[in-house]
């Protein structure tokens, strides 16, 4: 869910504001009904808002390579350990027995490998005098192989005893603290190494300098959120601070809750005050864009450029009077209203681009889609003067026209430059008291305010129709056009 956040801003005034008291009584009770909202100033911010669990980055299960009894354990919950630091006493009797057994077989192999030797060094001396044969000579060499193997074997098996008389000090992996415990002294624990199941886990431990949450954000969201966006942290043991985070990770395979699709996202925090706790309710807030210091207005004060006429009628404006191509020829100018410029429209628009002539030839097609795209609203005026200049450097440096696909990368890079932003008309209070639409350059908005980008001031009164005033008024447009053309849309009247 998107929400918006405002810093610092204005008062938004909202009254309800009635006919002049110089008008008759019948005046003031046929006059138009409207609320007012002030253009203010103020910080914009577009946050995803999401909650999650704070939880170690890596937690690490401590388990004993070596079977027997806990002799002792030497921390307990909650107590931070360096590397290498020692956690416990395993019985050491049985790994004992096991490396002084493996020290004995190691001494007998030797013995063994010296006396084969030996042997093997007189059984050279009496085949070359003939004393002994041939076969005899061939088993005295084997006889001395087989001590070398099974020397080797038992130097291995001392190694190996020898590593596991260390087992039964159980240390520290790595720096952490300490959040579970699970074994006591005496109770016997079964070898991480001899054993199916993995093996009695002693404690775990997680370093808590850099924690993570891991949260799910709906995917109408995702397509905002990236990887290294800034976000903030609350949790309801620090209600009034605010912990900073980054996106560390989005994962790719969604997580479908009660019919809801979602993805888990992770952030990660700097927790080197120690005050996060793995376990710990987190809300989270995702900085997806920002508007400092802009012009704001609420939703309900702008209207769509389809629905000005009808919110005209509302606020007891002629219809007839919307022009729109006038509106458009005006928006350079803050604070200028629509004049009624029927028949003037194309001029207008032609002067407003830089174009006095209507161009012929090649271009006329181009230019003509263009001053469609302004008059509905796709691009701005601006941009449509930068992309006729275009395609006229391209025609003075090439007699031919220029390819489909260099105008539509034209279209493109200025649409990306004028992406942040969108049209809408408001409906501003003069001095006089007197009404006037308004075009203006809108950008980021939420649920309550949207950014003015142009065509608007500070302290600038604007006139507010309602969503059910807005419904009414072009449901009676509609009326309006049926009546004329005899009961229908399109005609079909007797």
């Amino acid at each position: 869910m998107k929400v918006i956040w405002i810093s610092r801003s204005f008062l938004l005034l909202f009254t309800s504001v009635w006919s002049l008291s110089s008008c008759s009584d019948t005046e003031a009770n046929n006059a138009p009904a409207y609320d007012t909202a002030v253009v203010s100033e103020g910080d914009l911010s577009i946050t995803v808002e999401a909650t999650g669990n704070i939880e170690p980055i890596r937690k690490v299960e401590v388990t004993s390579k070596a079977s027997g009894e806990v002799l002792g354990m030497l921390v307990d919950v909650g107590d931070e350990v360096g590397p290498g630091a020692l956690l416990a006493r395993i019985d050491p009797r049985d790994v004992q027995n096991g490396f002084d057994q493996a020290k004995a077989d190691l001494e007998v192999a030797q013995a063994r490998l010296d006396i084969s030797s030996a042997q093997k060094v007189r059984s050279e001396e009496l085949l070359s005098s003939g004393v002994i044969s041939l076969q005899e000579h061939e088993a005295n060499n084997l006889d001395y192989a087989n001590a070398q193997a099974n020397l080797v074997k038992a130097e291995t098996n001392y190694e190996l005893n020898e590593l596991r008389l260390s087992d039964v000090t159980i240390r520290a992996p790595s720096p952490g603290t300490i959040l579970e415990k699970n074994v006591e002294e005496g109770q016997v624990i079964q070898s991480a190494s001899q054993n199916v199941s993995g093996g009695t886990t002693l404690v775990v431990m997680a370093d808590l300098g850099v924690m993570q949450v891991r949260t799910l954000v709906d995917e109408t969201d995702m397509g905002d959120v990236r990887s290294g966006m800034a976000t903030s942290v609350t949790v309801e043991a620090y209600p009034g601070r605010p912990f900073a985070g980054l996106v560390e990770k989005v994962e790719p395979q969604a997580v479908v809750e009660q019919s809801v699709t979602m993805f888990p996202v992770i952030v990660q925090l700097d927790n080197r005050s120690g005050l996060l706790r793995p376990g710990m309710n987190a809300e989270v807030e995702i900085l997806i864009n920002e508007a400092p210091g802009v012009l704001l207005i609420p939703n309900n004060a702008v209207v769509t450029l389809q629905d000005a006429t009808a919110a005209a009628a509302v606020l007891g404006l002629d219809p007839q009077d919307i022009d729109m191509g006038s509106l458009f020829s005006n928006r350079g100018g803050r604070g200028q209203t629509m004049p009624r410029a029927a028949g003037a429209r194309s001029e207008n628009l032609d002067a407003g681009m830089g174009n006095t002539r209507r161009p012929r030839g090649p271009m006329a097609a181009e230019v003509d889609s263009l001053r469609s795209k302004v008059q509905r609203g796709e691009i701005s005026q601006d941009s449509a003067r930068v992309l006729i200049l275009n395609m006229r450097q391209r025609q003075g440096r090439d007699a031919e026209n220029p390819t489909s696909a260099e105008i539509s990368d034209s279209i493109s890079e200025q649409r990306g430059n004028v992406a942040s932003s969108r049209q809408g008309i408001v409906f501003k209070i003069m001095e006089d008291g007197s009404i006037g639409p308004q075009l203006v350059q809108l950008g980021l908005n939420d649920w309550d305010f949207t950014e003015v980008v142009s065509g608007l001031n500070v302290g600038d009164q604007l006139a507010v129709v309602g969503a059910a005033q807005l419904r009414a008024g072009q449901d009676e447009f509609i009326n309006r056009i049926r009546s004329r053309s005899g009961g229908g849309m399109f005609g079909g009247g007797r």
